[in-house]
């Protein structure tokens, strides 16, 4: 029984190996740890639940358009403080601090190829103060799509926004008009928009430009709606449906054509282009 007289010593700490924080992401719908490399390879959407995580504007304009095709258009345009407005804190600072993290605005607008195709793209940003539409964001889409007119080229808007900008007030509000009104010449021309929904898609946003495209696609369990559900459920005094306001239940209820998953939303939108091919050629 030699080994309870053996001496005990005490158990070394071992080094720890550090591990950058940004080399593993959690999938917010099943949990599961996700290297972050090889979930870029798969356009960020996870292997193990097909969660599609929140992209850039950037990361679907490489997505969808062809390398070497892409050309910015009024990266130029900032936003002002017209109404001199202050909540928390003053709007200038809100902007400042969205800048300081890279971005000009909750839009990026540009023209190139899609599958060969040349087409005019806004694609929105969610992480520039919510995506709002300010006056900036609806007159870099109203832009891109005279663009379209000019070149007689289609169009496609990649919506991520939580509505109109408040702190802009009217400003912002008349952005929703704006954005119609071009689409409007948009199909009376019989050049193709395709609005494609993503999370979250919501407010002034899905009230104008989001929800008038020849075609609506959408992302898998993205939020639609025009108000959200707990001010909806607070109006009504009733309890909303299971999955109410998601990609499915839209599609179910006819509020949407398709739904697409990212991975297959570049060669979707080329199919659907072609067979809408009337006012433009390629």
């Amino acid at each position: 029984m030699a080994w309870f007289s053996k001496e005990k010593k005490p158990l070394k700490a071992q080094k720890k190996r550090d591990v950058p924080a940004d080399i593993f992401e959690q999938c917010p719908g099943c949990g599961e740890v996700l290297y972050r490399e090889r979930l870029a390879r798969n356009f960020s959407v996870c292997e193990s639940c097909g969660y599609h995580l929140r992209i850039s504007a950037e990361g679907y304009l490489s997505i969808l358009l062809d390398p070497g095709s892409f050309e910015e258009l009024d990266g130029n345009l900032r936003a002002s403080d017209p109404l001199e407005f202050v909540d928390v804190k003053p709007y200038v600072n809100r902007i400042a601090t969205a800048e300081s993290a890279g971005k000009s605005e909750a839009v990026v607008t540009a023209a190139g190829r899609l599958d060969g195709i040349e087409i005019a793209i806004a694609a929105m940003d969610f992480s520039f103060i919510g995506g709002s539409m300010g006056s900036v964001v609806g007159e870099k889409i109203a832009r891109a799509c005279r663009l379209a007119l000019q070149r007689s080229v289609p169009v496609i808007i990649v919506s991520q926004s939580g509505g109109a900008r408040m702190q802009e007030g009217i400003y912002s509000l008349m952005q929703m008009a704006k954005t119609s009104t071009v689409l409007a010449r948009l199909h009376e021309a019989s050049l193709p928009f395709i609005s494609v929904l993503t999370n979250p898609t919501t407010g002034g946003t899905t009230a104008s430009h989001s929800m008038l495209g020849d075609v609506n696609l959408a992302e898998p369990n993205a939020l639609i709606g025009f108000t959200g559900p707990r001010v909806i459920e607070e109006t009504i005094k009733q309890e909303l449906p299971k999955g109410f306001q998601s990609s499915e239940f839209q599609l179910e209820h006819g509020m949407i054509d398709l739904v697409v998953d990212r991975r297959d939303l570049k060669e979707t939108i080329a199919v659907i282009l072609r067979h809408q091919r009337v006012g433009w050629t390629e």
